[in-house]
């Protein structure tokens, strides 16, 4: 059989680094990567090598470069500004530019186009969301994500059919792991300093996914057969993993029984 030929942009990242390994060991697949390098000095473990587009950053794709693939995976993209201090239209926007232009690229070359959305566009709420709800993105990380998702609607047709995915906070190891996810935070603290911080009372709900899992998800998203001429919108999570950020502390607090929980704020 022969195996699908991957474009992972962004392929050294927190999901890039790990979904390239997965796909790889399935043997059903060859991977190419392409990333600008910002997290090259985050290897937490040694990954499996790749071929790697001799082209600088995501600007540079062509459809000379595209056209040799089956599927491209659209990772690349700043995460968050956790400070919220940076210029949104610097951190964004090119991000919106590129994922729509290599979107128009694919469509023309009738190459698969996956990209990873986020569940934070559905914004607060008090109630499980499904992908029929009214989307409310309070920050300009959403707000760029559903920008994309608008974008790829437009560009959809019965000859491309792209897939986005909405992922809920992904958690668990990976080659070039992030430590700015709260269930990768808490446990690093724990193991680090056997104190597990918050600077909240916990009470917060957060949607969480197994970054194994979201691997899973985009091997399917791949094989998966989908030509229904519209862009195809799936949440990616689990109720199972909707959790308060407490609860998340006293569960690791159970397995790291040495570990003490500790507020900065007033817990009460």
């Amino acid at each position: 059989m022969k195996k699908k030929n991957i474009l992972v942009v962004g392929s050294d990242g927190y999901l890039g680094s790990k979904i390239t390994d997965y796909l790889i060991s399935k043997k059903k697949y060859e991977c190419t990567g392409l990333d600008i390098g910002y997290f090259k000095k985050s290897l937490l473990y040694k990954k499996k090598k790749i071929k790697k587009l001799k082209i600088k950053n995501a600007n540079e794709l062509s459809y000379n470069y595209v056209c040799k693939f089956d599927v491209v995976l659209m990772l690349a993209g700043i995460s968050n500004d956790p400070f919220n201090n940076l210029s949104h239209k610097k951190i964004y926007d090119p991000t919106l530019r590129y994922a729509v232009k290599i979107a128009k690229i694919c469509k023309k070359a009738k190459v698969r186009f996956i990209f990873p959305s986020s569940c934070s566009v559905y914004g607060y709420g008090k109630k499980l969301f499904n992908e029929n709800d009214k989307v409310n993105p309070l920050t300009a990380y959403s707000s760029n994500k559903y920008n994309i998702e608008r974008e790829l609607e437009k560009l959809s047709d019965k000859n491309f059919s792209p897939i986005a995915l909405r992922i809920a906070t992904v958690y668990g190891v990976s080659p070039m792991i992030r430590f700015d996810v709260i269930i990768n935070m808490l446990v690093a603290m724990s193991v680090i300093k056997n104190q597990i911080i918050l600077n909240s009372n916990g009470l917060a709900w957060r949607p969480h996914v197994y970054i194994d899992d979201v691997c899973e998800a985009f091997k399917c998203s791949i094989d998966w057969d989908y030509n229904k001429g519209k862009l195809m919108v799936l949440n990616l999570g689990s109720n199972q993993n909707n959790l308060k950020i407490i609860d998340i502390a006293k569960m690791i607090k159970k397995i790291r029984k040495s570990s003490k929980i500790k507020f900065l704020q007033n817990s009460s």
